[in-house]
């Protein structure tokens, strides 16, 4: 039985999709070892090629290209989940580069969005996530870019939104937003990538099909307990293209695309997929 790192969030969306691989409610010829991390510190990790299967930022993966390649289920694509900018009062689009933005690390979607929207903010300032809205709201820093949970949460902390990054890309795009996927070491092999990938799809299906079972792994990991803000951070960055990314393909080649044509991302030959 060969057995494979694996890593993901401790984020709702992905302890629901990884909760039957991680209790063995589905089984195949390979095992996992877990490690929950934070989004950009899993970026980092694969950036140094730790980890043989992991989640990964779609930023981080415009740098990964070269050694890891893309699975078709477990992705984080949709509508109306993008990134938001949030300050303690409204600061005009033209002002943003002027203004110190926390952001939740520079190998994030979030951060990739936001030099697409406006390569002028370049006074930024990482911190992990849940630190963000904290910090704008004491004044530490001007605005804050928020991801995860902070989209329903950061009004208890008086903050307003001021760009919407998903939106944003939507309207330019006509496109989902593309978040994040799972991505295996291309020196794995066909063989072992696509069973991987088979029990990836098994364990999401097996969550849509059982979310009690899933419930009580979610909230010893989340970083908030409510079960409606649970609810909703699953029903936005988990869908259809977690199953199968499909035609979502299109969104995240389109990032590929204008990333590089920036020289934010080196280019590479590789295909998005072992196949």
């Amino acid at each position: 039985m060969k057995r494979l790192s694996l890593g993901y969030s401790p984020c709702p969306n992905d302890t629901f999709i990884f909760y039957a691989l991680a209790h063995k409610k589905v089984r195949g010829s390979v095992e996992f070892s877990e490690t929950l991390r934070d989004v950009e510190t899993l970026n980092r990790m694969a950036r140094r090629s730790e980890l043989d299967v992991t989640k990964v930022s779609f930023n981080a993966f415009g740098h990964l290209r070269e050694d890891y390649c893309l699975l078709r289920s477990g992705s984080a694509l949709g509508r109306g989940c993008g990134p938001l900018i949030v300050a303690k009062k409204k600061i005009n689009d033209p002002e943003l580069p002027e203004k110190t933005i926390a952001i939740p690390g520079k190998m994030t979607t979030a951060y990739l969005l936001l030099q697409l929207f406006d390569s002028g903010i370049t006074k930024v300032v990482e911190m992990p996530f849940d630190r963000i809205m904290n910090a704008v709201s004491l004044g530490i820093v001007d605005a804050g870019l928020i991801i995860h949970e902070g989209r329903f949460t950061f009004p208890a902390y008086d903050l307003v939104q001021l760009v919407d990054l998903g939106e944003w890309w939507e309207r330019e795009t006509g496109l989902p937003i593309p978040l994040g996927g799972i991505v295996a070491k291309r020196e794995l092999g066909a063989d072992v990538i696509n069973e991987v990938d088979r029990l990836l799809r098994k364990s999401v299906e097996y969550a849509f099909a059982n979310r009690s079972m899933t419930r009580g792994y979610i909230k010893e990991h989340a970083q908030e307990l409510d079960d409606e803000v649970i609810d909703q951070h699953i029903g936005l960055y988990v869908n259809d293209y977690t199953l199968d990314i499909g035609d979502g393909v299109e969104a995240v080649e389109e990032l590929i695309k204008r990333a590089e044509n920036l020289n934010l991302f080196p280019h590479s030959e590789k295909p998005l997929f072992y196949d």
